[in-house]
């Protein structure tokens, strides 16, 4: 009997379950469109705005971060990609609205929440835009706005580097940086970083002109910028000596001897034949002092790059509370978007001064004798006659 009085009771507590549960989904899916957002098409910030911002260039450009001839390019690149089919039981969301959404976000960094309640779009259908339209962005604009230079368009980097920075055979600037995130799931400390909080890293490569020329995007934020840089396709290129890099060319006012093109970079990466970096703090002679000014004057490039990506796309502000796949595409797509505005829009240098961007903590790294002669080099070159600047003594 009493058996039989637990089994009954059992199948009565089973029963009260289903039917709370069957409630609760109820209550959740009450609309198949919800009622705050089935006017999209008449309240949405996208309907409500978007054709006054076009008569307004100043306002679109606020609004958008690029010009309305910038803008219209970019939609004619993506909208293909970014077309969806209609239903019977709804319209999809056309191209030219979900890349809006989707520079709002970027310009902004606002949360899903409020891209949900100012342009009427569900949270999860936001989430979705961004990374649908941050693929399509990077698919169509990385190979020609980061395309592989040849021997010529080395020598003309350089060039730029030698008129606006005084160092010669300077090929890319390179530095790296810690992007803020949301703990990833079932990742455990790998994406902790030193400064105690997660994070992925973007090492990025610059020229003089503050373009991205090569960008290794999602590293764990506990690696250092050297084992970043030592991994990624571009640094086992340049170890395995597969770039097409110019030959050796005596720097300007020489002809003997030969020198290598080079990246600069800070102490955190190891000192190689076509990789400077600064000098050790303690004990600096005059001329190895002034060798890490001048190499510090072509290196601030990447990090003024970094200043103007962040101080335009200014999710970067913010700790990204995407999922790590959406927020390593969103920021690539703001690393090809920099270089496609910049070309076309300019920028303000003021963008440059400041960023939220962290860089890596440096570490212990080691040279070799090859880089080192390289660098004795250039230090040399820096203290003569044909390469010194005027002010570089009364600089340091």
């Amino acid at each position: 009997m009493d058996c039989y009085r637990r089994r009954h009771v059992a199948v009565v507590v089973t029963a009260i379950q289903l039917e709370r549960l069957r409630r609760r989904r109820d209550s959740r899916r009450r609309f198949w469109v919800h009622l705050v957002i089935a006017q999209r098409q008449e309240r949405g910030q996208f309907w409500a705005l978007y054709q006054n911002l076009r008569a307004h260039e100043d306002q679109f450009f606020g609004y958008m971060r690029m010009s309305i001839s910038s803008f219209d390019e970019l939609l004619g690149l993506l909208e293909s990609s970014l077309m969806h089919q209609d239903t019977f039981m709804r319209d999809s969301i056309p191209p030219v609205e979900r890349l809006v959404i989707t520079l709002r976000y970027l310009g902004t960094g606002q949360s899903l929440a409020s891209l949900h309640f100012a342009f009427l779009v569900g949270k999860s259908t936001a989430s979705v835009i961004i990374r649908e339209t941050c693929v399509a962005i990077w698919d169509a604009l990385h190979v020609a706005v980061m395309a592989q230079p040849h021997k010529e368009q080395w020598k003309e980097i350089a060039d730029v580097f030698q008129q606006t920075c005084q160092f010669p055979n300077c090929a890319r600037a390179i530095d790296g940086k810690h992007i803020r995130i949301k703990k990833p799931v079932r990742s455990g400390s790998q994406y902790y970083n030193y400064k105690k909080y997660f994070s992925f890293v973007l090492f990025a490569m610059c020229d003089a002109n503050y373009s991205f020329r090569y960008i290794d995007v999602g590293s764990y934020g506990s690696r250092s910028d050297s084992a970043v840089f030592a991994h990624s396709d571009f640094g086992k290129l340049l170890l395995d000596k597969a770039l097409d890099l110019p030959e050796h060319t005596a720097l300007p006012g020489t002809t003997i001897p030969a020198m290598p093109f080079v990246f600069v970079g800070d102490e955190a990466f190891a000192l190689g034949e076509n990789l400077m970096r600064p000098y050790s703090s303690r004990g600096l002679s005059l001329a190895r002092r002034v060798f890490n000014y001048r190499l510090t004057r072509a290196r601030r490039v990447v990090e003024c790059a970094f200043g103007i990506l962040a101080n335009k796309w200014r999710f970067l502000h913010t700790p990204i509370h995407l999922k790590l796949e959406t927020a390593i595409s969103a920021v690539k797509a703001a690393c090809v978007l920099h270089n496609f505005v910049r070309a076309r829009d300019r920028y303000n240098f003021e963008d440059s001064l400041t960023h939220s961007l962290h860089s890596h903590r440096p570490s212990v790294v080691r040279g070799h004798r090859q880089g080192a002669a390289v660098r004795e080099q250039f230090t040399a070159y820096f203290m003569s006659p044909h390469g010194a600047l005027p002010w570089q003594l009364d600089t340091i």
